[in-house]
């Protein structure tokens, strides 16, 4: 049986977290987008200096998890004013949860999103949300297996391209 290890990621981690950000942003989303607007947004949105920010917010947490000491997968969560959207303090937000191309199918994406949802319950949260993009089908359907429904959608700016996200919510007081 496979070992995982799931940990939150440190400073010291910053490089590991770029390089396996942006290997599984681009693996998730090159097949669809124009590349020089793939180019611009990984390094714009990638950088050690954003990465290091995003580490250090207040609210924000960040977790690898790892096969054999290496990143396959990780997970972005926000609460309250880390949030990108909503800003609710009875809610939080699952921002990112990506897994390596070479993982998929093997329960990794699970793992995480039941991280996640563990932070929830011990934080009291009412509602984990998140944004998705309409056409990652494979995400959306994910999200609704774990019991999210749709509730909005809200704009994603992709270089010039306006993109589609829906904003889909899992109540926990049920």
């Amino acid at each position: 049986m496979t070992m995982f290890n799931l940990s939150q990621i440190t400073e010291q981690e910053l490089e590991s977290l770029q390089e396996i950000g942006k290997q599984t942003f681009f693996e998730t989303f090159a097949d669809s987008n124009d590349e020089e607007n793939m180019r611009l947004y990984l390094d714009e949105n990638f950088s050690l200096e954003k990465l290091k920010q995003e580490l250090n917010t207040p609210g924000s947490e960040f977790y690898f998890i790892k096969q054999e000491q290496l990143p396959i997968g990780y997970l972005k969560i926000n609460f309250a004013q880390a949030q990108t959207e909503l800003k609710d303090h009875s809610a939080m937000e699952i921002e990112r949860i990506y897994v390596l191309h070479d993982q998929h199918g093997k329960n990794i994406g699970q793992i995480l999103f039941d991280k996640a949802l563990q932070r929830a319950v011990e934080e009291n949260i009412h509602y984990v949300w998140l944004g998705v993009w309409e056409e990652n089908k494979r995400a959306v359907n994910f999200y609704k297996k774990n019991g999210f429904v749709v509730f909005d959608q809200h704009i994603f700016k992709f270089g010039p391209e306006e993109q589609t996200d829906l904003m889909m919510k899992l109540d926990l007081r049920k």
